[in-house]
């Protein structure tokens, strides 16, 4: 079985009866949240070799986190059996430790962790509350979203979890759009470039850059039809899941298959004006695409400062075309640290905006 499903069983089996004999008028939600493979749906034998296994968040009041969660987690390790379902109970210890922190109590023993939301919410996104401006939502990047917003809530006896999930689902319509711009005009600076390289006869750098543009269209994909995109290692498993991916995919395979960089060039084109046509066709800031040459260089380019203009004219907050066109942090870069330390991207975020 996969992660959620076993977690789902954990909790029924084993977590809620234990606190409904603990703790029987405790409100509480519980939840498998946050980072892993399983979180997202996507893991698989290999996924087993690292904190993979039975667990859930209880999330708790902050009164009801100091009067209880100590306790429970060191009573939960008399309580649980050794396994379940043929996988143990102990914690997989690498690379991510049980929570062990103010709002958080977790143990190596086993997978119950207890919190706060403000706790859970301050653990993941270096921010204990979901009142972002447009300059915060900027600095999580997507994945940091996904994992938050995916998963599976098995009870909310308050609701608050389920919304502070719901608003966090997806990107404000000014922050959206700017996203849009953003990735546009990310694909507008090296468009050129695969012909430029390959006239050069530097086949492996044209190679390169569109490689590096098949992945911008494929960000793009994502914005397009509302959804996060998760980093590199399912990057591609998610994408597979967009209803654009049947048509663009293809088209894709074309640009990375082709050996000559005319029919790179050529590949992406039409990967553009698919992108062009979805925008359209999806009243998502319209413009019409259309792909004509790079100045007097005759490359095939697509017309990406309509894409832009109709973007931005979309926006109303006037501190995001202020800040344009840098986009939001995981748009300017995909270092690990930047997409798992949110402290990290926060300030990194902040430094580009002073």
């Amino acid at each position: 079985m996969q992660g959620i499903t076993l977690s789902r069983r954990f909790y029924e089996d084993l977590v809620a009866p234990f606190l409904a004999e603990r703790v029987p008028n405790m409100p509480y939600a519980a939840a498998l949240l946050g980072f892993g493979s399983d979180v997202l749906g996507y893991d698989d034998e290999m996924s087993r070799d690292h904190n993979w296994g039975p667990r859930v968040h209880i999330i708790v009041s902050e009164a009801d986190f100091d009067a209880h969660a100590r306790a429970l987690v060191v009573g939960f390790i008399a309580h649980a059996p050794q396994s379940l379902h043929g996988e143990p109970i102990a914690w997989r210890s690498r690379p991510h430790p049980p929570a062990n922190r103010r709002w958080a109590a977790g143990d190596m023993g086993h997978g119950l962790e207890i919190h706060t939301l403000a706790g859970r919410l301050e653990d993941h996104f270096a921010r204990g509350d979901i009142n972002w401006t447009a300059s915060d939502w900027l600095g999580v990047p997507e994945q940091k979203l996904l994992e938050f917003c995916g998963g599976a809530v098995f009870r909310d006896d308050a609701g608050t979890l389920t919304a502070a999930r719901d608003a966090l689902a997806y990107l404000p319509d000014d922050v959206w759009h700017y996203k849009i711009a953003a990735q546009w005009a990310r694909i507008g600076e090296e468009q050129a470039f695969v012909g430029r390289t390959g006239m050069n006869g530097d086949d492996l750098g044209s190679r390169i850059i569109a490689a590096r543009l098949v992945r911008d269209v494929m960000r793009l994909a994502y914005l397009l039809e509302r959804q996060y995109a998760p980093y590199a290692k399912w990057f591609g498993t998610g994408f597979a899941q967009l209803t654009v991916s049947d048509k663009l995919r293809p088209v894709l395979e074309r640009v990375l298959g082709a050996k000559y960089w005319g029919e790179r060039e050529s590949a992406l084109a039409d990967a553009y004006l698919l992108m062009a046509q979805l925008q359209k066709s999806l009243n998502i800031a319209p413009f019409d695409g259309k792909i004509g040459p790079y100045h007097e260089r005759g490359f095939q380019t697509i017309n990406v400062e309509a894409a832009v203009e109709a973007a931005l004219a979309k926006i109303g907050d006037s501190t995001l075309l202020a800040r344009f066109p840098f986009g939001g942090i995981d748009q300017l870069s995909d270092a690990t640290p930047v997409l798992e330390r949110a402290a990290v991207s926060r300030r990194l975020n902040s430094a580009i905006e002073n």
